[in-house]
């Protein structure tokens, strides 16, 4: 540029293709030649089915809707995909994203690309094409154009806590959906940007000095919870210490609390006017979507009656027992599956069920152990737990209308559990009145020399949950004024908590484990022994048979929305 200081020509939203400009600067061509031969699932998709069939191939264009997303030089020949990157320019434009300036000496900037992705309806139809400018974050350098990249996230069981209450005291719940959330994030660092495909400029060898974050960028999640957190306290909002994604407001007998999980927004309260004069105020600062009463929530589905509050992932949820005795899935033996990433993903999706599913969080655990070296028997099994999903489709946790929201807990332990590494297997849950909200089944880091150790060791980690519950429930103005009975099947154990016993047994157990003992006598937990047989623990830490398991399962409140099909 002659004149470094002269304006820069406002950047055009417009896609700049190749061809000179005409009335329609997007060229459109005829689309390609589908083919009339039948269409059959892949032969593992028919050990389970979906509860909602859809076949994308026939509602959106095909590169669309395949497992490969278009390349930009396929993109700007639909004009789905152009409507889609003009108004993603737009947006970006009307931020103030970046400026186009001239590269000073000395710098170098980072590449960008566009991502394309179809947004489906829950019925399969298509809601939107969507078109996102990507930073490559890849090619930033630390302490140049990033320092810190963390960013809190809301905890599932923050969630359920929040439902729960929600739920008892009959609060409004909504929710918002914040549109190209990480585009407002204040950028503190100096960054440059290649000009992104399709910007049409009137000069050039200019790039983007970027004003604000941008998708992609290692630092943009964590700039756009700062820029949320610093709003919505000015509104009158306090963060909570114990959850950083928790905001809450209590005015006299109003009271509003509000959760953020990235750009999704959960808000509930008893004051309908002071949620609205919020939605106003945010409305005022961010692109802000509101979608009402909660339905969907990061897909998790909820449906609310007078009995409460259901959640539920019967949309994801892909003959009678999950897991059994007969089954050995620590064994090392078998064949090692030649394509493992297909092991990874299925349990991967596993994981994500056991937000609203516990009676698989046993199973899935073990099966998590295998992710580097997944051998047939380990494949079987995560078969054998579609199955069982398949049977159970729409299972779900019921968040009471009628609950007196005091908590109490379970803990037990599998000793040496592991034929391998004979590390126990830690299990709890924790209900909020009689909803459960907050489970666990985890391998122990240490080797228990005894079945008391195990236990107290269980005990040490449910301690913590139970605490950190009641922080959480303090700022929700649900405060715990009696203790939290703890149930437990081991009489060892409980006496290691209630009295400084069998010293030469328990001298070797780390000193962060007696926090029991200190919560003890604080007042806040009331351990008490629970026979094995009602010990709602048991079912987080080993396999179970058939009648014990159901009727485990059946003690955690789970509910079927529908009869399976």
């Amino acid at each position: 540029l002659d004149n470094p200081t002269s304006p820069i020509p406002p950047l055009s939203p417009s896609v700049d293709p190749t061809p000179p400009h005409t009335d329609n600067p997007i060229p459109l061509i005829p689309p390609p030649r589908q083919s009339t031969h039948s269409k059959h699932p892949p032969a593992w998709h028919t050990d389970y089915h979906m509860s909602n069939h859809v076949n994308h191939s026939t509602s959106a264009p095909r590169f669309a809707s395949g497992h490969t997303e278009p390349t930009y030089a396929q993109a700007i020949l639909d004009p789905h995909w152009c409507q889609a990157m003009t108004a993603e320019l737009e947006a970006l434009q009307h931020n103030n994203t970046w400026s186009l300036v001239p590269l000073p000496v000395g710098h170098k900037p980072i590449g960008c690309k566009w991502v394309y992705k179809i947004k489906y309806k829950s019925d399969g139809t298509i809601e939107c094409y969507k078109a996102q400018l990507v930073a490559k974050g890849y090619t930033q350098i630390e302490g140049i154009d990033y320092q810190e990249t963390f960013s809190p996230t809301a905890k599932l069981t923050t969630l359920r806590c929040l439902l729960t209450v929600a739920a008892a005291r009959h609060w409004f719940i909504h929710q918002l959906d914040v549109q190209n959330a990480f585009l407002h994030g204040d950028l503190h660092e100096v960054v440059y940007m290649e000009p992104p495909p399709g910007l049409r400029r009137q000069r050039e060898n200019v790039v983007c000095r970027l004003n604000k974050s941008l998708y992609g960028l290692k630092q943009a999640s964590r700039n756009w919870f700062s820029t949320f957190s610093d709003t919505i306290q000015k509104a009158g909002y306090q963060q909570s210490k114990a959850e950083y994604s928790l905001f809450t407001k209590a005015e006299g007998t109003s009271f509003t609390a509000v959760l953020i999980y990235v750009d999704d927004i959960l808000l509930t309260g008893n004051n309908l006017q002071e949620m609205e004069r919020l939605k106003k105020f945010l409305l005022n600062r961010f692109r802000i979507k509101d979608l009402g009463d909660l339905k969907y929530f990061l897909g998790i589905e909820f449906s609310r009656s007078k009995k409460g509050i259901f959640m539920s992932q019967r949309k994801r949820t892909p003959r009678q027992v999950p897991n059994g005795t007969e089954f050995e899935t620590h064994s090392y033996n078998g064949e090692l599956l030649n394509d493992p990433t297909k092991y990874r993903r299925l349990v991967g999706r596993l994981i994500y069920l056991t937000v609203t599913r516990p009676d698989i969080v046993y199973p899935v655990q073990t099966l998590s152990q295998f992710m580097h070296q997944p051998r047939k028997p380990h494949w079987d099994a995560a078969i054998r737990v579609l199955k069982y999903l398949k049977g159970t489709p729409g299972q779900g946790l019921l968040f009471s209308a009628i609950n007196n929201l005091t908590l109490k807990a379970f803990c037990d332990s599998d000793w040496g559990g592991c034929r391998v590494t004979r590390r126990s297997v830690t299990g709890y849950c924790v209900f909020l009145g009689n909803s459960l909200i907050s489970w666990k089944s985890k391998k122990q880091t240490n080797v228990s020399r005894s079945s008391a150790e195990a236990e107290y060791r269980a005990m040490a980690n449910t301690c913590l949950e139970l605490t950190w519950l009641r922080f959480i429930l303090q700022d929700l103005k649900v405060p715990q004024i009696a203790h939290a009975p703890l149930f437990c099947d081991n009489q060892s154990a409980l006496y290691i908590a209630a009295n400084p016993v069998f010293h030469e047994c328990t001298k070797h157990i780390e000193i962060d484990c007696h926090i029991v003992r200190e919560k003890l006598q604080a007042g806040i937990i009331s351990p008490s022994y629970v026979p094995t047989r009602f010990q709602l623990a048991d079912i987080f830490t080993k396999a179970l048979g058939k009648d014990q398991f159901v009727t485990l399962r059946d003690k955690l409140e789970l509910h079927d929305i529908h009869s399976p099909t």
